[in-house]
């Protein structure tokens, strides 16, 4: 796969590129602005590399445990961490979820210290109005604002995409390379024969049945009569 490094120098390169071709296509400065900054926002920060120790948890600084659950539940490079949609889906759920809850618990530590410091006699009334006008103005900013909403999922999208097909393009070459390699190594290490003890292409024939070869020849070597003495030496003698 290519480094943190690598990554980084593809979104940023690749920015104006997205941002010129989001304003020829919408003539909007704001959609435009929308989908370059959900794009350099994924490209550097909220990638699909959020389920490792990788540049973009680290760049997450102090709030960098927020994303430790989302690490160890997820295997690296799963369907629900870099399937295109299916990923940025879950970390946007995931990041709202944490948004809800910093929000619940920033209302209610609010609520409290107001009644200590005597703003309030009931701090739950309080919070009760802080919760249903934080309620209201999202879903007012939600059906105001729902196209500027799609353009920054649309722009993290684009920027997790460039994050799969670069990893996917590194490692099809890197496998494609090795396989070359396997091969050239393996043919290399196969001794060659002389044309003289290469088999015959009569021999090599698949269709001929193996009844009809004639046996091979095995060369013999010539073995030497047994000694016996002569009886004439033994006359002689």
């Amino acid at each position: 796969m290519p480094s943190g490094r690598t990554h980084d120098s593809i979104t940023l390169w690749s920015l104006p590129l997205i941002a010129g071709l989001t304003f020829a296509r919408t003539q909007s400065s704001s959609l435009t602005l929308c989908i370059a900054g959900g794009y350099l926002f994924s490209g550097l920060m909220f990638g699909p590399d959020l389920d490792i120790y990788s540049y973009h948890y680290k760049r997450w600084g102090w709030l960098r445990w927020i994303w430790l659950p989302y690490r160890r539940s997820m295997r690296h490079r799963s369907f629900w961490s870099h399937a295109p949609i299916a990923g940025t889906v879950v970390r946007i759920a995931y990041l709202l979820i944490w948004v809800g809850i910093f929000g619940i618990g920033g209302g209610l530590a609010s609520a409290i210290a107001c009644q200590l410091i005597g703003i309030t006699n009931d701090w739950s009334l309080l919070a009760q109005q802080w919760f249903s006008s934080s309620r209201l103005f999202f879903e007012q900013s939600s059906q105001q604002y729902s196209t500027e909403a799609i353009a920054i999922a649309i722009g993290l999208e684009l920027g997790a995409l460039s994050h799969t097909c670069s990893d996917w393009m590194t490692s099809t070459y890197r496998r494609a390379f090795n396989q070359r390699s396997k091969k050239a190594a393996k043919s290399a290490q196969q001794p060659s024969l002389p044309p003289d003890l290469l088999p015959s292409s009569s021999n090599n024939d698949p269709m001929k049945p193996s009844f009809l070869e004639p046996p091979p020849q095995t060369r013999r070597e010539p073995q030497l009569p047994p000694f016996r003495r002569r009886r004439d030496d033994g006359i002689g003698r």
